[in-house]
């Protein structure tokens, strides 16, 4: 390892990630309520920081141990570095948050005060704050002499100075939660007059103070926010006669209960009322930060849908992937070649299909998975209850050490086993990250593997929102690797060789270092060597080390890092070499790709690992090769896309300046959309119907296309006619005569041309002639066509 100076801190790079999610909130080319939306991912990105990272450096501090710190930082200063550039971010977040109400004030929509409430509205929100809020309110007198009440992490609380205006010398104190978890943290208020307005929690409860203290005789109210962000750490317990789960269950109880690493405070609290506060819960001002009206932005991720339509991105619709047709076997489908689905550009409900499909084929005897992180209402576990009911075998390997997802992991862990799963709790020692599934059929006498390995959770709620791959598989070389590593899960005692999976900890750092090493020789000889590297964090030393080597030895590096980044990508003998970008735009770009020149012969992976410590020295991780030629043009299509992207790429340089990439000036590119476009030109079947919209049977053909993601060219051929090149090409892709594609129960037919011989040329004429008499719908798949009666006779020209 080299100097640690010779490294970007991760806590201080990480910082410089969360910035480049504030511009996007500063952005004035993103829609009004996706501005408020980053000030929201914002705010919750920070809370999760010092929950984790600030907590770890108090506790550096505190015990006088500096880690592994990079960068030229003791624990101390990189605590205080970490609080100024907390707080100008803080400042810069509230300036943005104005701008953006002052915008939306323009737009008619209006965030309103309780001091601003008109006699109707006052009485709207006094009916709503008696009937919804006041059962969810459980005020708390404070006193000298009592214990401070347990304040808990991330809630928002309103700290209240009670007094009379005659006698400001008698006062009381109180604390009221705000309670966002049971309401929504907003309150949308009758339209009036074209103008549209919302009220925070906060203010409701503000504004009905005198109802909340009824018992006094305070007629003033001074109500404050204040909230607690304590240490996520799980300390678990060593009694060997609990089961994990009760000790994981034990420990997130104490976690609730954690050191407070943050209070932040209104800065208009009073005084009296604050120093109060500070010293019944013990705490160092350093840890206090004071800040605005509002806190808890990060609910803003969830700011009600009032907007217009130009107040959001458009919503792109998952593209089918072209060789996955409804109502036909994934399994057949995946004997005859690889598939790979690009989330969010492609639809998750594939994979649940695979499962659904798994779970009912009386020849699949065993299903397993890997979960770190799934749903609420996950459609994967249900598909895997589904398959236990079926009488299939199920191994679910869950994560309880997921982070802020353990309660859930619990609840789903006794959920399955309680149907009958075989249910393993992660590997001692070892946080279980990969993202496989596995599936176990019998095929003549034998049993075949099928497998998907992944970059993101089994979610289908993150899989619309997180740029992530899954590579669907009955290849052997990789399928009948992943079974093995189910065999592991299920005896971790034995552990196996793999040819193809690259698994760590056991071989993953050694293999891609051998893979850097490899381009080292290469350019050493003279020869073109060159890697491209995308992950979402890069932080490991062993690893930057050796991209550092390649750098100095001719290797052309391009890395695309979407959060943290250590690499000083400016120094001397590296900078010739090295060109380093993060996008961050509407979707979390979170897949890991890495192509490497490799003589010519290029490798090409997808991983559930970046390449940090934790996940290369302590997790069980998965990279898989891509060996399918057109699944490796279309990742290789996604790198070249994204670094030429000029819109939302920043450049990653040694003053973590994120300025934006602009590098590529003659046009404008925009890696995500421009993506999307290329897979929706790959995978998108666009159907062409010939639509009656008076008709019952010709809507449900168009909703049917509608429903299973095709794009249509819809014909509205009785307004706009039928010519006859049009009905011979029906008649030839359909394969029908020209009478069969007659309505004989028409009224017009009855009455002029029943029963009258007539050839096919007449009949032709006779349709263009007469519109109204074409059987409809009629669908066209290029050279195929049907009558779509019912809907499903679609799925025969797919």
């Amino acid at each position: 390892m080299q100097n640690i100076n010779d490294y970007i801190n991760r806590e201080i790079s990480w910082l410089s990630f969360n910035a480049r999610v504030l511009q996007e909130a500063d952005d004035p080319n993103v829609p009004l309520f996706e501005r408020l939306r980053f000030i929201g991912i914002f705010s919750n990105n920070l809370d999760e920081f010092f929950r984790v990272r600030v907590a770890s450096v108090r506790r550096m501090v505190d015990y006088g141990d500096d880690g592994t710190l990079l960068g030229n930082f003791t624990p101390e200063d990189l605590h205080e570095e970490i609080q100024e550039v907390v707080f100008q971010h803080q400042l810069k977040s509230q300036e943005i948050y104005r701008r953006l109400m002052a915008e939306m004030a323009a737009e008619n929509i209006f965030m309103i005060d309780e001091t601003k409430l008109g006699q109707e509205q006052g009485v709207f929100v006094k009916r709503y704050f008696h009937e919804k809020v006041l059962p969810n309110l459980v005020p708390i007198m404070l006193s000298k002499t009592n214990k401070f009440p347990y304040l808990r992490d991330r809630s928002v609380y309103l700290a209240i100075k009670l007094s009379r205006q005659s006698k400001p010398q008698k006062y009381a104190y109180a604390l009221v939660r705000v309670p966002s978890l049971s309401l929504s943290r907003f309150l949308v208020l009758p339209e009036s007059q074209g103008k549209k307005f919302v009220m925070m929690l906060d203010d409701v409860i503000r504004y009905c103070m005198p109802d909340i203290f009824p018992l006094f005789n305070y007629d003033k109210f001074e109500a404050h926010t204040i909230k607690v962000t304590r240490d996520a750490e799980l300390e678990l317990d060593e009694d060997i006669s609990k089961s994990f789960i009760e000790k994981m269950e034990l420990s997130l109880k104490r976690r609730k209960m954690g050191t407070p690493v943050r209070l932040i405070y209104d800065r208009q609290i009073p005084e009296d009322l604050f120093n109060f506060i500070i010293k019944k819960m013990k705490l160092d001002l350093e840890n206090t930060v004071p800040g605005g009206r509002y806190h808890n932005h990060k609910d803003f991720m969830n700011f009600p849908e009032i907007g217009e339509p130009h107040h959001y991105y458009k919503r792109l619709t998952p593209i089918r992937h072209k060789d996955l047709h409804p109502h036909e076997s994934i399994l057949k489908k995946l004997r005859q070649k690889d598939i790979i689905l690009h989330y969010p550009y492609q639809s998750f409900i594939h994979f649940i299909d695979l499962l659904r499909e798994a779970a009912i084929d009386p020849k699949v005897t065993e299903l397993g998975i890997t979960i770190y992180r799934v749903a609420d209402n996950s459609r994967v576990v249900n598909a895997l209850l589904n398959a236990i009911r079926n009488g299939k075998k199920v191994t679910v390997v869950i994560e309880l050490l997921a982070r802020f997802d353990e309660e859930a992991n619990i609840y789903w862990s006794n959920k399955l086993q309680e149907e009958g799963a075989h249910v393993i709790n992660g590997v001692p020692g070892l946080k279980v990250h990969s993202k496989i599934a596995w599936i176990k059929r019998k095929e003549k006498k034998v049993f075949r593997n099928y497998a998907y390995v992944g970059t993101g959770n089994f979610h289908e709620s993150t899989a619309r929102v997180y740029g992530d791959e899954g590579l669907l598989t009955a290849d052997p070389r990789i399928a009948d690797e992943v079974a093995k590593l189910f065999s592991f899960f299920k005896q971790t005692y034995r552990n196996y060789n793999y040819g193809h999976l690259i698994v760590s900890p056991f071989r993953m750092r050694d293999f891609f270092t051998e893979m850097i090493d490899r381009e080292i020789e290469l350019a050493k000889s003279g020869s073109r060597a060159y890697m491209i590297l995308k992950m979402n964090s890069l932080i490991d030393p062993g690893m930057m080390d050796k991209l550092y080597e390649a750098a100095r030895a001719g290797v052309k590096i391009k890395l695309i890092v979407r959060g943290i980044f250590g690499l000083l990508t400016e120094s001397e003998g590296v900078r010739e070499n090295i060109e380093a970008i993060s996008i961050v735009d509407k979707y979390l770009e979170h897949s890991r790709i890495f192509l490497f020149g490799n003589g010519g012969d290029e490798k090409i992976f997808i991983s559930s690992a970046d390449w940090m410590p934790r996940n290369l020295n302590g997790r069980i991780e998965v990279a898989c090769p891509i060996y399918n030629e057109e699944i490796q043009q279309e990742l290789k299509e996604m790198l070249k896309i994204q670094l030429r992207d000029n819109t939302k790429s920043r450049m990653l340089d040694n003053a973590l300046s994120n300025n934006y990439n602009r590098q590529h000036a003659e046009g404008r590119y925009r890696a995500q959309e421009d993506y999307y476009q290329y897979i929706k030109g790959k995978h998108q079947i666009i159907m062409k119907i010939y639509h009656n919209p008076r008709c019952s049977k010709s809507r449900a053909g168009l909703l049917y296309l509608e429903e299973n993601g095709y794009k249509t060219e819809v014909v509205n051929y009785l307004k706009d006619g039928l010519t006859e090149a049009e009905i011979r090409s029906i008649i030839e892709k359909t394969g029908m005569s020209a009478f069969e594609l007659v309505r004989t129960q028409e009224e017009l037919y009855k009455t002029q041309f029943k029963g009258k011989e007539m050839s096919d040329d007449e009949w032709v004429t006779v349709l263009a002639e007469n519109p109204r008499l074409l059987q409809r719908p009629i669908v066209i798949n290029g050279k195929k066509a049907v009558l779509a009666q019912p809907p499903e006779a679609i799925e025969k020209i797919l």
